[in-house]
């Protein structure tokens, strides 16, 4: 994996959030809680989609792939995370910190593609509502999601591929809660700005594609929904597509400063609560964004809730 001769480094040094054991203490209960409420409010959407029948539409089914989506995109970084903070070593091993690394990113990306689906079905739904049945079939359904999860997985897996090749021959200390490139390629015994700028490249293009397509899809969306006649049809628009650009904006405004934005005057904490937002805030407040402003959502929820309430009565 490294160069011959070279001392190789076998595992890296996760700093986190240094402070004294009470302050670990009160960061692993914020986290931990955050991440139950992560699981709790993604799987309550999947298992809504998945039990009411009146959910069976293209949208909520992008939804629930969604929130299947997010738990792992939290699950990937946050357990560690979890560890580290009741640690004294801090410890991550080398293939650890890679899988971590690419996983993190690739569900990333998939988060990106799947929010330009979502804003697809909300283009056709409302724009070409006549033909949105014939055109998002369950089979046209199944292609996109599978499509999202393929590129996804396979955007960033030549160049992370190339940067484990990289030798690193100490140290071994990251400033970070995570395996993230920049705190790795500064690590590596070799320059290496070609695959530095390839990486960054392609998730430039990446964010920036999709955010374009996005608001294009909304603006002919926002243009639809104005020229709707009755205040109900349009309120009913506004709602289900009001969630949708929340959820993107809070995804999208973190990631852009963080990898599009030149970031080199942030400083390290400022790096770390950057990625702290988009990795784990938003997370969890996208359950509560799409409950609270959806009524079928928030109708099958409740459904949900009084089931659970007469099956522990009984």
């Amino acid at each position: 994996m490294n160069n011959s001769g070279i001392s190789t480094v076998t595992q890296f040094v996760l700093l986190g959030f240094p402070g004294p054991w009470k302050m670990q203490i009160v960061f692993f209960s914020v986290i931990l809680l955050v991440y139950i409420l992560t699981l709790t409010g993604n799987m309550a959407i999947i298992c809504a989609v998945r039990w009411d029948h009146r959910l069976h539409t293209p949208m909520y089914m992008f939804l629930a792939n969604f929130s299947f989506l997010e738990i792992w995109y939290v699950t990937c970084t946050v357990p560690n995370m979890l560890v580290n903070f009741l640690s004294k070593t801090k410890t991550i091993s080398f293939s650890g910190c890679f899988i971590q690394f690419y996983f993190f990113f690739s569900l990333g990306t998939t988060e990106c593609f799947f929010l330009c689906v979502m804003a697809y079905d909300r283009y056709l739904a409302i724009c070409h509502p006549l033909h949105y049945p014939s055109i998002m079939t369950g089979q046209f359904c199944a292609i996109l999601v599978s499509l999202c999860w393929l590129t996804g997985f396979l955007g960033h897996s030549i160049p992370i591929f190339f940067i484990s090749q990289l030798p690193f021959c100490g140290p071994n200390i990251i400033d970070h809660f995570l395996c993230d490139v920049d705190p790795l390629m500064a690590l590596s015994c070799a320059s290496s700005p070609i695959i530095e700028h390839v990486f960054h490249s392609v998730s430039s293009l990446i964010i920036i594609l999709t955010v374009l397509y996005i608001l294009g899809s909304y603006t002919l969306v926002l243009r639809a929904v104005l020229k709707v006649p009755s205040s109900a049809g349009r309120q009913k628009a506004f709602s289900t597509c009001g969630s949708h650009l929340v959820v993107v904006s809070l995804f999208y405004g973190t990631i852009m400063v963080m990898y599009v934005s030149p970031t080199s005057g942030n400083s390290v904490a400022m790096h770390k609560i950057i990625t702290l937002t988009y990795s784990v805030v938003t997370p969890v407040l996208n359950p509560l964004i799409y409950s609270l402003r959806n009524r079928d959502m928030k109708f099958a929820l409740h459904q949900i809730l009084c089931g659970m309430r007469i099956i522990q009565t009984s």
